[in-house]
């Protein structure tokens, strides 16, 4: 009996897990039978129509016998269409048609005529043959450059069945895709550079000191003030990605389905910005089937941007709570847990009333004070805790909006985030994750200092979080100034960045 088999891979969460896939030709009374065992999803039991149509157009013929394909593991399930080419390849092995492809990992969606569609999760697909210890790496054409980043791993890029076969009967002939050699740094954003943005002094530096120790912010201010011209300033002035957070990020987005095809690692920061109108899932992650990322992980190592933040539903909010204090998303299921990682800054905007007038000076605010706090309510204490910055964003004045004051660009301020960032990698984190056991070793405060922070968790009944992550911002504060002590100023400023809670949440 015919007995053949090929490897391939699926992808669980980020990572990828090796699967074996196994085929057998016999005689059956009903020729042509073909049974799919392993768990299989739908899109994998439909495989039989792709393959047989995609082997007779290629010229390769389907054989007059019984196909069994057995994927496994069993007892793990199998989605996606990205099975065909290795199942494909066992047939025409099992027809004698090729040889043993133990030193091949093979992964691919077919058309009806042969060709080969791209697949997601191609690197972390790479990443799983290098751990396997398999030479060489088959797939799409369109994903060759992201799954070349991987070393020690020969990866192929091919466009149908027909090259496929070529490739491994006179491999000589066709060369491998080139490894990049290195992670280049991102280009300048000309189009987002904070110089472009006039007045908002003191956002602006708050953004500055967020940007440095890794905060969360939050911005009120009426409509057109420039919340959102300044959120999208603020991921330009965020360190460069190195190589492992590019790899981790990179692979996020290829699971996802929304890396650029053809593409390779990305180069920068993500900056997500998903609408009020989206669902649980859609932030966290999870679906139907296998979960999928969520927005908070398609923001790993990047930004998270939440425009009218009382305006997505409180319920989709609260689970934020999880990801911005460990840093990651578990997802639970009757078969898996699966767990994503979500380092994220979170950056949200509103308003301060639903009219946006509130505490305007030009603009009348027609806002009931029990509409305001209805409005504001939408925004739990839990959450606001674990929110380091919050801080007004007023109306620009027309002065200043006509002025010629040259405001500092992008490039400037980066180079005080990057100073700022090397300080607190020698101390072996950033200051908005520094583990609660550090704080009293690095936030020493002097005596005024002292008194000031006092002053400032009694007269706004501050919370027990919220005294931590004033130290935090006080910390970077200090980290900007050069300065190794938190002197009353740093705290100062840090509590200056809390002032919401008292003007809006008292």
């Amino acid at each position: 009996m015919p007995l053949f088999k090929t490897r391939t891979a699926a992808v669980y969460g980020i990572d990828a897990h090796p699967i074996d896939v196994e085929v057998d030709l016999y005689k059956s009374g009903m020729a042509k039978d073909f049974v799919l065992v392993g768990m299989p999803d739908t899109a994998v039991r439909e495989s039989r129509e792709r393959i047989k149509s995609a082997l007779m157009n290629s010229g390769f013929g389907y054989p007059n016998k019984a196909v069994t394909i057995n994927l496994a593991p069993a007892n793990v399930r199998k989605e996606g269409a990205g099975f065909d080419l290795p199942m494909a390849l066992g047939i025409l092995g099992a027809m004698g048609s090729l040889k043993g492809l133990d030193e091949h990992l093979l992964i691919g969606e077919l058309s009806l005529d042969g060709a080969i569609r791209p697949i997601r999760g191609a690197l972390s697909i790479a990443v799983c043959a290098r751990q396997q210890g398999i030479r060489n790496l088959i797939l799409p054409f369109e994903n060759a450059a992201e799954a070349s980043v991987v070393r020690d791993v020969k990866v192929f890029g091919v466009r149908s069945l027909a090259e496929v076969m070529a490739l491994l009967n006179r491999p000589e002939e066709f060369a491998h895709s080139e490894p990049l050699p290195h992670l280049t740094p991102a280009r300048e954003d000309a189009l987002h550079d904070f110089a472009d943005v006039r007045g908002q002094t003191t956002a602006k530096r708050a953004l500055q000191v967020a940007a440095a120790g890794g905060h969360n912010v939050l911005m009120i201010g009426p409509p057109g003030s420039g919340k959102t011209m300044l959120a999208k300033r603020l991921a330009g002035v965020l360190p460069v990605l190195t190589f492992a957070e590019a790899i981790e990020t990179t692979k996020i987005h290829s699971i996802s389905g929304v890396l650029t095809p053809g593409g390779g690692l990305l180069q920068q920061r993500p900056f997500r910005a998903p609408h009020h109108t989206i669902s649980d899932a859609g932030l966290i992650g999870g679906g139907v089937g296998s979960p999928r990322p969520g927005e908070v992980s398609l923001a790993h190592n990047g930004l998270l941007f939440l425009d009218e933040f009382p305006e997505f539903p409180r319920n989709v909010l609260e689970l934020l709570r999880q990801p911005l204090e460990e840093l990651s998303v578990t997802i639970a299921r009757s078969n898996m847990t699966l767990n994503f990682p979500a380092n994220f800054m979170l950056v949200a905007a509103m308003n301060p009333c639903p009219c946006g007038f509130y505490g305007d000076a030009t603009r009348e605010c027609r806002c009931t004070p029990g509409i305001i706090q209805r409005y504001l309510g939408k925004i739990s204490g839990p959450l606001l805790d674990r929110i380091d910055i919050n801080i007004e964003v007023p109306a620009v004045p027309y002065k200043e909006l006509r002025g010629n004051h040259v405001s500092e660009t992008s490039a400037d301020i980066r180079r005080r985030v990057d100073e700022a960032r090397i300080v607190q990698n020698a101390r072996g984190f950033y200051n908005s994750r520094m583990p609660s056991r550090q704080i009293r070793q690095i936030c020493v405060l002097d005596d005024t200092g002292e008194r000031t922070l006092e002053m400032a968790v009694r007269k706004m009944s501050l919370s027990a979080r919220a005294h931590d992550r004033i130290l935090k911002v006080a910390r970077t504060i200090a980290d900007l100034d050069h300065s190794a002590g938190v002197s009353a100023k740093h705290v100062a400023e840090a509590v200056q960045y809390r002032s919401l809670d008292r003007n809006y949440w008292c």
